[in-house]
């Protein structure tokens, strides 16, 4: 019995070896990310697929900005609401991620968010909205390839121009644009603040028409903003370092 146990064991073992081998040489090679801009998107993929499904023509706005040409007020609030760590860890937030097993454990409900903004630009880029156990670990090893080849810089420009802000609203000069009828560059704090509070789901909460839960998380952004900032040993302006964030 003890020999028939540590047979399947060792076979178990070898298939999950085999089956994570198989995720991570599947997975896409995103070096090209360092120098080209993806013209599409998995995410802006499945939602012209729903539009065409419900017989609507798809619609997708988007203009692509330089990282310099993006609000610092921006920055600041999106870090604040989707990844206060966003410049120690290295594409997954152990720490967070922690919490939230600890969390779903003790109430015994469904895992919370998490996702860092590496996570998150993985899943947009290559992956989908599914909860399936397997898309979450190819989210991981994507995110840490992201991480291993891509400055946090440019990691956040990408997040920045693809996230989704809307019905067919993609990054932050479309959603600039669409809402407040100012470039990226132009936005202000509280209109970054709304901006970023709108990204936990932006198809139910529209910067156009704010639900007091999302002025509430507007506020608590706004709030929380200043507390953002470069450590005073960081050189100011290299990629990838906490210095990089204006």
């Amino acid at each position: 019995m003890v020999k028939r146990l540590l047979r399947w064991t060792a076979a178990a073992a070898a298939a999950g070896f085999a089956a994570f081998g198989y995720l991570y040489l599947a997975l896409p090679d995103v070096r090209s990310l360092r120098t080209e801009n993806p013209s599409t998107t998995a995410f802006m993929e499945l939602r012209a697929r729903e539009a065409e499904k419900a017989g609507k023509k798809p619609r997708t706005v988007q203009r692509w900005v330089a990282y310099e040409r993006i609000s610092p007020s921006l920055k600041r609030a999106v870090i604040v609401a989707e990844d206060a760590a966003f410049f120690q860890h290295e594409g997954i937030d152990f720490d967070e991620l922690e919490k939230s097993v600890e969390d779903s454990w003790r109430k015994g409900t469904r895992m919370r968010g998490g996702s860092t903004i590496t996570q998150q630009l993985a899943k947009n880029l290559y992956l989908s909205p599914s909860r399936n156990p397997i898309r979450k670990v190819e989210e991981f090893l994507i995110a840490r390839r992201l991480e291993a080849e891509l400055s946090k810089r440019r990691i956040l420009e990408l997040y920045l121009n693809v996230i989704e802000w809307g019905d067919g609203v993609w990054g932050a000069e479309a959603a600039a644009r669409t809402y407040f009828q100012v470039s990226a560059a132009e936005l202000g704090p509280d209109q970054s603040a709304l901006l970023a509070a709108s990204i936990i789901n932006p198809r139910r909460y529209s910067p156009a028409r704010p639900s007091k839960f999302l002025l509430r998380r507007q506020e608590l952004i706004r709030q929380r903003m200043g507390d953002v900032e470069p450590p005073a040993s960081a050189a100011p302006g290299v990629p990838g370092d906490p210095g990089a964030l204006p």
